[in-house]
């Protein structure tokens, strides 16, 4: 035994010997139920946030042809300039906002990577990052990791999940410099309406402050919010200059696994972003850009037909929720509802437990992206609609059976 005593005093000494900014950053509260869920048979899940859908045709043969021309190479740092011209682009067209393509326009490896190198080039020890929440679990982290302070700002279902200018003054000290955002939003699918964006502008430029803008999900976007168009935080006046823009093709593309995302800043802000790139991962994968090429010149049907199908998984599962007796918001946006699970008298991580245990259905608990989220949780509708009908069975199964044991004990 005196050798495992040894072992455990060794790796706890370890542990305490770890950089403070990672000790205190608790591990993703998303993967704790994709790992037990991958222990059991016949499990449904709504957890992960990753379409089901495979890579739009084009960019995968564009990948394959350009490994076999040998294309096996670094690319330049900041990325193709082809891709960089092509985003520029496609941003001037959808939203009518400007980038220079070899100045302002970074292609990352994913949003991940650009959240952080925004983080690490704008927020200086001690700073302070507002965030809105629920929010997306590593958006916190990133500020911690680049030794910020981070100040949650709670939103509600009463005001649809928007965060609203009124909601964040109370929370602005002079130590505050990053409004970190992400609308479309996940995990609740709720979208910003313009004006409330303006009131926030005119917030964060009275308070001389700079906007990091997760718009991975700009083109899922439904019913009113798809009428009214996808709101781009540097089109709306004054926030162009003060605004990191974070996209990708991950989500509207269902291209994950390629791992390719970009960011648009003004010159100043990239140069530094561009700085921390080079020495981090050099560049993003070649293979990954020459398909996110493809993808935008060639994809455009693709990623209607996908949004399509999303929007009618959508309304499945928010009727079938609410036909269980879970209160659910209407998600605009992203491909997450957020049903209010607190009828059943079970908290989030008790709901996500018990249904994953005696239904075999995944869901993440809600208060794993912020008190907010306490006593909902969430569910993605990437998943197949035969997956969603059969979930949605079980969940009212569920929710009944819990219901009457209530009643019963009272």
């Amino acid at each position: 035994m005196k050798p495992m005593t040894d072992r455990s005093a060794l790796l706890s000494s370890l542990e305490a010997r770890l950089a403070t900014r990672v000790r205190v950053v608790p591990p993703s509260g998303i993967r704790r139920f994709f790992e037990i869920a991958a222990t059991m048979e016949d499990v449904i899940s709504l957890g992960i946030g990753e379409p089901d859908f495979v890579s739009p045709p084009a960019a995968i043969e564009a990948a394959i042809a350009s490994l076999r021309a040998g294309q096996t190479g670094y690319t330049a740092n900041a990325g193709l300039m082809e891709l960089r011209e092509a985003i520029a682009e496609e941003l001037a067209r959808r939203y009518g906002v400007h980038y220079d393509p070899a100045r302002e326009i970074l292609v990352t490896v994913g949003v991940a990577e650009g959240i952080q190198l925004a983080m690490l080039a704008l927020v200086e020890p001690g700073d302070e990052v507002l965030i809105p929440e629920p929010c997306f679990v590593s958006y916190g982290p990133t500020a911690v990791f680049a030794g910020g302070r981070v100040v949650y700002v709670p939103t509600s279902v009463e005001n649809d999940f928007q965060v609203t200018a009124a909601d964040l003054e109370p929370y602005i000290t002079p130590r505050t410099k990053v409004l970190m955002i992400g609308y479309p939003n996940n995990p609740t699918g709720a979208v910003l309406r313009r004006r409330t964006m303006e009131e926030i502008g005119e917030l964060v430029v009275k308070h001389d402050l700079f906007v990091i803008s997760d718009e991975i999900y700009d083109r899922l976007i439904y019913g009113r919010a798809y009428e009214e168009g996808h709101v781009c935080v540097p089109s709306i006046p004054g926030l162009r200059e003060r605004t990191v823009l974070l996209g990708g093709f991950s989500k509207d593309y269902a291209m994950t696994g390629w791992r390719i995302g970009y960011a648009c800043a003004p010159e100043p802000i990239l140069k530094a972003m561009y700085k921390l790139h080079q020495y981090i991962v050099m560049s993003a994968p070649t293979m990954g850009q020459v398909a996110a090429l493809a993808a935008l010149r060639e994809a455009q049907d693709d990623v209607e037909r996908m949004r399509r199908a999303y929007d009618e998984r959508r309304r499945v599962i928010v009727d079938g929720l609410r036909a269980a007796g879970l209160p659910t918001f209407e998600p605009e946006g992203a491909f997450y509802c957020f049903p209010d699970v607190r009828p059943t008298g079970l908290s989030s991580e008790e709901f996500a437990q018990r249904l994953l245990q005696e239904e075999r259905v995944a869901v993440v608990p809600g208060d794993a992206f912020g008190p907010s989220g306490a006593g909902y949780v969430r569910c993605s509708y990437a998943t197949s609609l035969e997956n969603i009908r059969e979930a949605v069975r079980r969940i009212q199964r569920f929710v009944a059976r819990v219901k009457e044991e209530r009643r019963v004990e009272t």
